[in-house]
């Protein structure tokens, strides 16, 4: 009965084979778990994927074969779920956004968000005062505000938000990707640095001929070693949030530099660096290093690439607690600048259209901070910050 939800998860390219598929029946067939429905996807996951970066894949292939069966998730945190149904969608004019005013910086946002907490006893929609849904306030979710504090939900499109009252799962960027072109992985081999390294096991052609001949016509095989790619790179890579508009360039971009630079490692990062880091996103809250680590591990001689649309709201860069996700002790520009000391050959890919950056805060400040070492994540983009990074 589960051999169509096999030939689903191979069509769906995934490396499941015959061997898991039945260790799955068997598994079935002792009862080591109960007729539910979520416990057969726990043991499927567990017997047919092998690596965490197939999950993603996995749950959508999963997904269109049990069609029709749906989970609701209860809202974490103090808010009720109920509070942050979207239930309608509120249109307001140019004239209307600019008169509703902000409350003033992420500490008055903050503040007052802790009084709502304590006063509202109900759901609300469609206000500019209460925690909920598609209204001016500046707490909930589905509406407009300057500057605000979204609560559960789904983001409208305004990117306005200054903090995040969610739990988020990020998937880690696929390096199997094929690429449509060679051209990101040619405009790549610009930072690449030979040097020739090990044993000596690789033909030297004109150095045989020339001792051939000098040997009178007798053989004389000279050996040199292989020729390696010596460039180290450290790359960071922002994932998440609105960098979900930018996964299929990041990911060719990820997949052609794993495939060019022998010596690459890249870490993850929200928005902005701070604390920590992480290396795979589903484990993001158990498997943490230490930024100071990072910077400690890897000496000056990387080049340091920094993936990231630099799209948020300027106190997630400019102010501690600006982030997202916790209350940092230390503003991201700090640990910015900080890795810009560290690593002299640096630059910043952003896959946003150029055209746009001026209307962004945040992208100006980072540019200002990277001494306007920011490049687009296009061919001609590519190409000057491998000339930069190759000086």
């Amino acid at each position: 009965m589960l051999i169509d939800f096999f030939y689903t998860l191979r069509a769906a390219k995934l490396p499941v084979s015959v061997k898991e598929y039945l260790t799955l029946l068997e598994a079935l067939q002792r009862q080591v778990i109960a007729p539910s429905l979520d416990e057969f996807y726990y043991l499927a996951r567990l017997s047919l994927i092998k690596d965490e970066k197939h999950y993603d894949k996995f749950d959508q292939a999963f997904g269109a074969y049990f069609k029709g069966v749906q989970q609701i998730v209860d809202a974490s945190g103090e808010v009720p779920l109920d509070w942050l149904k979207k239930r309608m969608q509120r249109e307001l004019s140019p004239e209307d956004k600019a008169r509703i005013q902000a409350l003033g910086g992420l500490d008055k946002l903050m503040e007052r968000l802790k009084q709502l907490f304590d006063e509202q006893k109900g759901r609300h929609e469609g206000g500019n005062k209460w925690i909920g849904t598609g209204g001016t306030s500046p707490f909930g979710n589905g509406g407009f505000n300057p500057e605000g504090i979204r609560i559960g939900g789904e983001s409208n499109g305004n990117r306005t938000a200054v903090k995040v009252w969610d739990q988020r799962t990020y998937r880690d960027y696929d390096d199997t990707v094929e690429l449509g072109t060679r051209n990101v992985k040619v405009a790549l081999r610009r930072l690449r640095k030979f040097a020739r390294e090990g044993a000596a096991e690789e033909l030297d052609l004109d150095d045989t001929i020339r001792a051939t001949a000098a040997n009178a016509g007798w053989l004389d095989l000279k050996l040199v070693p292989e020729r390696h790619n010596n460039v180290k790179v450290l790359m960071l890579l922002d994932v998440g949030g609105s960098m979900d508009d930018h996964v299929a360039r990041t990911e060719a971009l990820f997949s052609a530099a794993k495939s060019e630079f022998k010596h690459l490692e890249f870490y993850y990062f929200h928005n902005c660096v701070y604390d920590y880091l992480w290396r795979q996103n589903r484990r993001r809250h158990n498997e943490r290093f230490e930024t100071w680590d990072v910077l400690r591990k890897y000496p000056p001689d990387y080049k340091l690439i920094f993936v990231g649309d630099a799209t948020m709201s300027p106190y997630e860069v400019l102010q501690p607690g600006g982030s997202v996700e916790y209350n940092n002790q230390e503003a991201g520009a700090v640990w910015l600048r900080r890795f810009i000391e560290r690593y002299p050959h640096h630059a910043w890919l952003n896959p946003e259209p150029e055209a746009i950056w001026q209307y962004r805060q945040s992208i100006s400040v980072i540019r200002q901070l990277f001494a306007g070492r920011m490049y687009p994540i296009t061919l001609a983009g590519l190409e000057s910050a491998m000339r930069v990074l190759s000086k």
